[in-house]
């Protein structure tokens, strides 16, 4: 199974190294943690939204739009859990604003629609059974950013506590780092432009394959 962190397609040479991943594994199925921004992908792949995003795309992902079942558009996880190659893959879309929290989802327009909301949590919170969780954003403990700050939130260690996954993967940050928290293994994946990743759905190994940087920066 390929596994993908942040790519913003919306750039040529970073989305020719999204599909150059693909190229590469020629997987039966992909999860990505967000900042996709291409959804004409080459296997089946699920994904939760990042902060960097269409969301006219995402809000008709969303709705589970007809127009938008074609069999390259990737699978939106929104709260919401799939099987995918005997796994069970839960994900929450977005990234915390604290002052859009406590709306509610009709409430957020234009780029606010990037947001997650506290209902959005609670239900993810709900997921049962998850082997694999997604999120764009890291749970507090994993990284450290400039001067020292935690960029993890609060949000996303609720859902790791309440659910419980083997596996959290990450996205946002553009870094690879891995940690135990609550006893759950935390993986930010660094973006694909700098390497893509493997997992083996038997065992949960994540394997991380480093990309030429000069074939892929813009």
């Amino acid at each position: 199974m390929l596994v993908l962190g942040d790519a913003h397609a919306d750039d040529p040479a970073r989305r020719d190294a999204l599909l150059a991943a693909y190229r590469e594994v020629d997987p039966d199925a992909a999860l990505q943690v967000g900042d996709l921004f291409h959804y004409d992908l080459p296997a089946p792949t699920w994904f939760v939204a990042g902060n960097n995003e269409d969301f006219d795309v995402i809000d008709a992902l969303r709705r589970g739009d007809a127009a938008l079942t074609d069999a390259g558009r990737p699978h939106l996880l929104a709260s919401t859990a799939a099987d995918v190659e005997g796994l069970r893959v839960g994900g929450l879309s977005g990234n915390f604003a604290p002052t859009q929290y406590g709306k509610s989802r009709a409430d957020l327009a234009g780029d606010r629609r990037r947001h997650f909301v506290r209902a959005e949590v609670e239900r993810a919170a709900s997921l049962t059974d998850v082997d694999v969780f997604l999120a764009h954003q890291p749970p507090r403990g994993l990284l450290r950013v400039a001067g020292g700050r935690d960029p993890g939130v609060g949000a996303v260690d609720k859902i790791l506590r309440a659910v419980e996954p083997d596996l959290l993967l990450v996205g946002h940050n553009h870094r690879h780092a891995e940690a135990t928290i609550e006893g759950v293994r935390v993986v930010s994946l660094a973006p694909t432009w700098e390497a893509y990743y493997t997992l083996d759905p038997a065992t949960l190994e994540l394997e991380r394959h480093a990309v030429e940087r000069d074939a892929t920066e813009p």
